[in-house]
């Protein structure tokens, strides 16, 4: 991942060296009030010559949904079979604080997803629902090859929604093995109430802190486990955890007691970390859950291409 907090004149060198490495894919963040997603992906799509690359993910409400099917469609013709993009429904106080926060951010969602995905396909479109309103609009230069969209998504309404409508669904750091197959469940019973079988593509966001101390990179990382753990972000994902009370109880005493006595265990379901061969075990872990891509976090602090070089280096033979 080139994390949005990254200056965007690093992304050239950075997606270069990802893609030199050996990495499949990589993934761009839009996050307030950073560099804007699309023209990122640009960039990275630019910058590199065979590797994917993944945008997510754009909050449904940021854009109309036509202009941004025009986006999209222009980043899949020039870069066909390459663009990963997803949407969702962006952080509430953010979306507040730029007066975009809609009542409901699950109808947002779903018709601006159905909308973009009509337009990808060469459709006359038309909508008028509560958020969208398109009035008989088609696209003159549709993709040939039309990217596979995904929703950026946490609780079971929202993923049963992206079962229904979207391609895959892309999950947010501190995503434990026994929460990525709780949501592959949940995307897939969404997916069976309208019929639909085809395969759904699960992205798992991992942070990632790897060093031949083990101790050591598992320390490094328990600030920012910590951190998420105490907002109401990470409850939905701790939900299907066995240490999901236990978390809740140490996260009401405050970040610095989380962070000073949570267990090694929970870094560990919650991260990838360790030793290179813990780190290792991690993934694939996360892979027999259900992830059909991990997509590995690095932290901000430090260079951020020395970091894709050292994941590679130390993860890489160790995968199967």
């Amino acid at each position: 991942m080139f994390r949005c907090q990254y200056p965007p004149e690093l992304l050239p060198v950075f997606a270069g060296q990802a893609e030199h490495v050996g990495f499949d894919e990589l993934w761009i963040v839009e996050d307030c009030f950073w560099s804007g997603g699309i023209a990122t992906t640009t960039v990275a799509l630019g910058a590199t010559q065979h590797m994917a690359v993944g945008l997510g993910i754009l909050p449904a409400v940021a854009r109309n949904p036509a202009f941004v099917a025009m986006e999209l469609a222009t980043l899949a013709r020039l870069f066909p079979g390459r663009l990963l993009p997803g949407f969702g429904h962006g952080v509430a106080a953010w979306m507040e604080q730029v007066g975009a926060l809609p009542p409901s951010q699950l109808a947002a969602l779903e018709e601006t997803t159905l909308a973009v995905k009509a337009l990808l396909r060469g459709e006359r479109y038309h909508a008028s629902g509560r958020y969208v309103h398109l009035d008989q609009v088609k696209l003159d230069l549709p993709p040939t090859s039309i990217p596979p969209v995904a929703l950026g998504v946490r609780g079971p309404k929202s993923l049963a929604l992206s079962g229904r409508v979207a391609d895959g669904t892309i999950l947010a750091e501190a995503a434990a093995p026994a929460y990525v197959a709780w949501a592959r469940a949940q995307t897939a019973a969404g997916a069976a109430t309208v019929g639909r079988t085809e395969p759904h593509r699960l992205t798992v966001y991992a942070w990632c802190s790897i060093d031949a101390n083990g101790a050591a990179a598992r320390a490094k990382l328990r600030p920012v486990v910590a951190a998420t753990l105490v907002s109401a972000e990470g409850g939905t994902q701790l939900a299907p955890l066995d240490i999901a009370d236990d978390v809740r109880a140490l996260a009401k005493r405050g970040v610095d007691a989380l962070c000073a006595d949570m267990p090694d265990v929970w870094l560990d379901q919650l991260a990838v970390c360790g030793t290179p061969a813990e780190g290792a075990q991690a993934i694939e872990q996360l892979y027999a859950a259900g992830a059909d891509s991990v997509v590995l976090v690095p932290f901000i602090e430090g260079d951020p291409v020395d970091q894709v070089e050292t994941m590679a280096h130390d993860l890489m033979p160790l995968l199967k």
